[in-house]
């Protein structure tokens, strides 16, 4: 079982990675190292357009991907690009800035080095909201047309011993577009670039961030909220400029996707459905799992096997989740990634001031709140063991084995985050009326999430030690509850024998900064006009996140979130305008 403190991509604080001995300066270089594992193995879709000319909303009825050229943004300029990435994948800084590379991850495939492809693809995936399926947000009814409406993946490589796959956002329309215009404006596209390289320096599994290129003359118009707005839905409509961000990932087979193809075997929905499903689980196993199932065990026993492994993989994610304050905002099935990452940075946010339900995105509802997390991605998984269930069904046995292992997710779930709490709290064991007396205590009082834990990683002797994080001075009564909790946490965690231990110990646990909507604000409103000064900074301190930062950082980074910013449109709350 994955440890609830352990990544599969990454342990925190991120050590720098090694240099590699030459780094690629050049896109030829770089396409020396392409490797089209899923266009090789995979079913294409067989109406699809050869030369990938397939930008407007159709059905597809069968088959793995549609092949399909990206739509270059206009005269496109460089904002900021991964060091750290770069850096893992073996590439020198200097060319995120080269002509060939800008075009390639700008959308222009036209002129790419071989063995680089000239054409990308999109996948189709199917929904599903806490465990009842939909077809509604498909444009036929059908569940035919939904899918990768504006991603479209344009390389897969292997670079120092690991596969990736990266895929612009807001590359443009494809077949599953659903009559939008394909693009993601710059506010987005900055909002996700800087969210995967934080939540990836913060030891949380996620895509990864490689470039971001905005368009020095292209524009799209977005519903969005006027300055100061009380709103809970957008007022205005703004003209944003467009942009694309690469985002990178061992591959980006989702949920939806494995239910898409289950959804076609149940409705016997062509001859060969049943084989689609089979080859795609077994692409998933190849991509995401091939060092946990070794290729020689029977099918229903690599199934069996994926089973568990995925069910640690989401369980441990989901408690990364929750020790860092990350509220996912739209955890459908469609945006959890079967290889158990972070996937899709549109409707996410951070708890601040402490709320079980907060939920930043106003179309997501309590269901996807906060702490309600863990319950939607029980759902997911439900949903995960249903799709894999048809390619069992001629070994009762394995299907006995695939039901007890789903039957254990709520209880791997709870030992994960009764584990990560402790920690969060520097104590060896949970201690359940502890944790509960201090969680009411942290909704009477109005404290900011990560800055508590991180103050009380300080190790406070008396609550003015605390105060910082707190939002309103407790009442006279609180503040005694408060002091009695305190010195109860103390005595638990033996504060006065080991004070230093202790707090270098959970100082690796929570974060100093982590992502505050209001801060992020001025770096896009200032990047709409050029200036991305703001966007490199944030880059920095956020790649830091457990780190010590100068005195100028911490005055500007660490504090509150000041009252003219709760209840705020666009800083509070938003929709999924994008």
């Amino acid at each position: 079982m994955v440890s609830p403190l352990s990544s599969h991509a990454a342990e925190y604080p991120l050590s720098e990675p090694a240099p590699t001995e030459a780094a690629i300066t050049q896109l030829q270089a770089l396409a020396e190292y392409a490797d089209y594992s899923l266009l090789d193995e995979l079913t294409p879709d067989p109406q699809a357009s050869p030369e990938g000319k397939d930008h407007h909303p159709r059905q597809v009825f069968s088959g793995h991907y549609v092949p399909v050229t990206p739509t270059p943004i206009a005269n496109p300029k460089y904002i900021a690009h991964s060091q750290h990435f770069f850096k893992e994948l073996g590439l020198a800084d200097s060319l995120a800035q080269t002509d060939a590379f800008m075009r390639m991850f700008s959308g222009d495939l036209s002129d790419v080095p071989s063995p680089m492809k000239k054409l990308g693809w999109a996948t189709g995936y199917a929904l599903s909201i806490y465990g009842t399926e939909y077809n509604q947000q498909c444009p036929f009814q059908t569940g035919n047309g939904y899918g990768d409406g504006r991603a479209v993946s344009v390389l897969e490589a292997v670079l120092n011993g690991k596969r990736w796959e990266m895929q612009l956002k807001g590359g443009g329309r494809t077949p599953y577009c659903r009559g939008a215009d394909g693009r993601a404006v710059l506010r987005s596209s900055i909002r996700e670039f800087l969210a995967q390289e934080h939540m990836h320096a913060m030891g949380v599994p996620s895509s990864r961030s490689l470039s971001l290129y905005v368009s020095q003359s292209e524009t799209v118009d977005r519903a969005w909220y006027s300055e100061g707005s009380r709103s809970n839905d957008p007022d205005i409509m703004v003209s944003d400029p467009v942009a694309i961000t690469t985002r990178v990932a061992p591959s980006f087979l989702r949920v939806g996707q494995l239910e898409l193809f289950a959804r076609r075997v149940r409705n016997k929905a062509h001859s060969g459905a049943q084989e689609e499903l089979k080859q795609i689980f077994l692409h998933l196993i190849k991509r995401e799992y091939h060092e946990q199932i070794s290729d020689e065990l029977p099918l229903t026993e690599k199934l069996v096997k994926l089973a568990g492994e995925f069910r640690d993989r989401l369980t441990s994610l989901v408690t990364h989740w929750m020790r860092i304050g990350y509220c996912q905002g739209n955890f459908n099935s469609d945006n959890c990634a079967a290889g158990g990452f972070t996937l899709d940075y549109g409707p996410f946010g951070f708890c601040e001031q402490f709320d079980p339900f907060f939920q930043p995105w106003t179309g997501g509802g309590r269901h996807f709140s906060f702490f309600n997390q863990i319950a939607a991605a029980q759902m997911n998984y439900n949903m995960f063991c249903k799709a894999l269930a048809p390619l069992l069904e001629d070994t009762p046995s394995a299907l006995d084995e695939l039901a007890t292992v789903q039957a254990s997710f709520a209880s791997v779930m709870e030992s994960n985050i009764e584990a990560m709490w402790a920690a969060k709290l520097g104590m060896d064991s949970y201690q359940s009326e502890l944790f509960m007396a201090l969680i009411k205590l942290m909704m009477e009082t109005g404290v900011d999430y990560n800055l508590f834990f991180r103050e009380l990683s300080n190790v406070p002797k008396d609550l003015t030690q605390l105060s910082r994080s707190f939002y309103q001075a407790p009442h006279e009564q609180t503040a005694k509850q408060w002091i009695t909790w305190l010195n109860k946490w103390r005595e638990h965690t033996r504060a006065d024998e080991n004070s230093l231990a202790l707090s270098t110990k959970m100082k690796r646990i929570n974060p100093k900064y982590t992502w505050r909507e209001w801060l992020v604000v001025p770096a896009y409103q200032k990047a709409m006009q050029g200036d991305y000064s703001l966007v490199r900074e944030l880059q920095q301190v956020l790649s830091h996140p457990y780190d010590e930062q100068s005195k100028q950082i911490e005055d500007k980074y660490y504090q509150l979130r000041p009252s003219a910013f709760f209840n705020t449109g666009g800083v509070s709350h938003y929709n999924c305008s994008s």
